[in-house]
């Protein structure tokens, strides 16, 4: 297949287009290289600078038998600041996306959506059927391209998968985290003990959690990779799919912050402030819709193995 990647020049977007070409596929990337690097998307890859939002770009793209749509902006933090540009990137982008893969017949499309759509939900694990109740303007952003993609599937014009994932990390010794800025916990922890960094914010400790600190699913990007290469194929048997991606453990920001010092052997200089905006409680997968239609389960996806992962390919970025 022929396989557009929106944002194919960040994190998880390069890891997916990796799997694409190692599967075989034709893969075209296009990214703004606004926070992408041009350095990230792979050698096999087709690459076009522009902006998914740009219709006659993409309408000049020739045939495609897919899209999976990463391109945006993803800092909740961030949108409590400035709403107005995850509007514009996040929701107008990429209906004008969708619009030009309409028009040249794209049969599929795969939207990276995210859990930040649920909001704070008192009981864990979240199943797709739970209310949506986003706390952010950037998970208010990804609840409206879910709607805008339903109607489209609703009126037969394209069929859609909008796969809501917990916390991606880990990483690939090709495609290391390194958002610009970078706010993750993981990868700003392995900087601490790197010694790039000088410490470590944690926020929140009076979280109605066990330790008090923020709970997250965390998932391997190789998993999250192997979930969007199955949703092309499982559009075949449906015309849309709305989908969790998680390992449906919960780790503390304390279990994170330990699993960090045991794999890299290093004490960390951790400082706990306050609470920031936005940030729910607790965030824990039920997955057990994706591995029933998608054959799909994540295979990386312990705590101990995400950060070993992680650390091995930060550790790339300094040499």
């Amino acid at each position: 297949m022929r396989i557009l990647v929106t944002g194919g020049a960040g994190f998880i977007g390069s890891t997916t287009a990796e799997l694409l070409l190692d599967l075989g596929h034709d893969v075209v990337v296009l990214d703004s290289l606004v926070t992408g690097s041009r350095d990230n998307v792979p050698t096999r890859a087709t690459f076009v600078h522009g902006d998914c939002g740009d219709v006659d770009l993409v309408g000049s793209l020739g045939a495609l038998d897919a899209c999976i749509h990463f391109a945006g902006l993803i800092e909740p933090r961030a949108s409590m600041k400035y709403p107005e540009r995850f509007f514009a990137n996040n929701v107008a982008s990429s209906l004008r996306l969708f619009d030009a893969l309409v028009g040249i017949h794209v049969p599929k499309v795969v939207f990276s959506s995210s859990c930040a759509v649920y909001g704070d939900q008192d009981a864990m694990p979240i199943s797709e059927d739970r209310p949506v109740a986003p706390l952010s303007p950037y998970g208010r952003s990804k609840r409206m391209v879910e709607e805008t993609l339903e109607w489209l599937a609703t009126l037969g014009r394209i069929r859609a998968a909008s796969l809501r994932y917990f916390n991606a990390a880990g990483a690939t010794l090709a495609h290391p985290e390194a958002h610009q800025p970078e706010g993750h916990l993981i990868p700003v922890a392995l900087d601490v003990a790197a010694g790039r960094r000088g410490h470590l914010d944690v926020y929140g400790t009076d979280f109605p959690t066990p330790d008090g600190t923020c709970v997250r699913d965390y998932i391997h990007v190789s998993d999250l990779a192997a979930a969007h290469v199955a949703a092309i194929g499982a559009l075949d048997g449906h015309d849309e799919l709305i989908l969790n991606l998680g390992s449906e453990t919960g780790s503390s920001n304390r279990d994170v912050i330990n699993a960090v010092e045991r794999v890299t052997g290093v004490t960390l200089d951790v400082r706990y402030v306050a609470r920031r905006a936005g940030d729910p409680a607790a965030a824990v997968a039920s997955s057990a819709r994706a591995r029933e239609v998608l054959g799909w389960r994540p295979e990386r996806s312990d705590l101990e193995v995400v950060v070993a992962d992680a650390w091995a390919a930060r550790q790339q970025i300094s040499r």
